[in-house]
């Protein structure tokens, strides 16, 4: 087989792929090299197995976003704003690159045990964005986890029924009712 030079690029776009529809734990090595047309071993050259290969997928994107919801936070005025940037912000992940945006917020639970105190955590951004709104009294709950479970779980069911094709492409079209959505179960 003639080499590539961006194989490790066609590799993490197909594992990638595959981790987003089946799951990691049901994704082989083999269907990734398949999937890529090259040998098993060769992925082995590029990284130390599935699990490497997983984890450099999931945690670059994981912390960028987290880096990029506290940039969102710092940089926006009112709570009520916040929450428009971040659906924004998650609507224009999943346009962007629907299987990332799968396997990073709807395929995480096998690699978020990786994820330790101190690392970049988007979760963590925005309990600390809700917490900071309950503190201020603008928000109605009085338990941030609670909240942010409540926020991503109105981001995450659309992103879930548009991977299915019971909504419609983009989601960034489902933002502004998103958004009020939120505002309307959080805000006082």
């Amino acid at each position: 087989m003639p080499r590539h030079p961006d194989t490790r690029d066609r590799i993490e776009r197909a594992a990638l792929s595959l981790f987003a529809s089946k799951g990691v734990n049901a994704t082989t090595t083999k269907d990734i090299a398949a999937e890529v047309g090259i040998s098993e071993g060769a992925i082995y050259r590029h990284f130390k197995g599935k699990d490497d290969l997983a984890w450099a997928l999931f945690s670059t994107p994981y912390f960028e976003l987290a880096d990029r919801i506290d940039r969102v936070v710092a940089e926006t005025a009112t709570f009520a704003d916040r929450i428009d940037q971040m659906i924004d912000l998650f609507c224009a992940l999943f346009d962007r690159d629907a299987d990332l945006f799968a396997f990073i917020l709807l395929s995480q639970h096998g690699l978020l045990p990786r994820v330790t105190d101190g690392m970049p955590n988007p979760v963590e951004s925005l309990r600390r964005m809700f917490q900071a709104a309950i503190d201020r009294r603008e928000c109605v709950g009085t338990d941030a986890n609670l909240m942010a479970a409540m926020a991503l779980g109105l981001v995450t069911q659309p992103a879930t029924f548009i991977l299915y094709g019971r909504l419609p492409r983009p989601m960034a079209d489902l933002a502004p009712i998103l958004s009020e959505a939120i505002k309307l179960a959080v805000m006082r």
